[in-house]
């Protein structure tokens, strides 16, 4: 029992110590708000400016359908001259309840945390009309920098990807 004991206690801690927030604490929020600016501001609105002050100077972007994006000027200029340039509007909707984060530490100080989810992609048409484009995972790496948050590392995978506005009926299969 005497060398069953810090086994548990290393297992029971280090399950707390790597365990995702809660959806109410400072740090998920923060992440979540994050997100919103990214997406719902910067990618659904085409506003580059969000894509300049939240992405770290170092980022990296990882897609598993268009291969690697690495610098952000590639990134943003991509945004800018790919997604804000295409015949119908992009829209990206974060699946709620899919959102995790997982904080970073070295030496018991917060430097960064991962966040995972899902998210759908859409096609807003000219004539208002919209269809489901895409579905797919991501995962990101935030880190602080000044003390601001910045978007290090962007991996989105995993995507399902929808040609037809029928094909979204294959959504509720998954």
């Amino acid at each position: 029992m005497n060398k069953l004991l810090p086994v548990l206690i290393f297992v029971f801690s280090s399950t707390i110590a790597f365990s995702q927030v809660s959806h109410s604490s400072e740090l998920y929020k923060t992440l979540k708000e994050k997100d919103s600016l990214l997406f719902t501001i910067g990618f659904n609105h085409c506003d580059i400016n969000q894509f300049e002050r939240l992405l770290s100077n170092s980022f990296e972007f990882y897609h598993d359908q268009s291969g690697i994006t690495p610098t952000k000027v590639d990134f943003v200029s991509g945004i800018k001259n790919g997604l804000c340039q295409m015949a119908y509007k992009a829209e990206r909707k974060l699946v709620d309840s899919s959102l995790s984060v997982f904080p970073l530490y070295r030496n018991g100080v917060l430097y960064g945390a991962i966040q995972t989810g899902e998210h759908t992609f859409y096609a807003i048409e000219k004539n208002g009309s919209s269809h489901l484009t895409s579905i797919a995972r991501f995962t990101h790496v935030w880190l602080l920098e000044k003390d601001d948050w910045k978007l290090s590392r962007g991996l989105s995978y995993d995507h399902q990807v929808f040609d037809k506005p029928q094909d979204k009926n294959q959504v509720n299969k998954k």
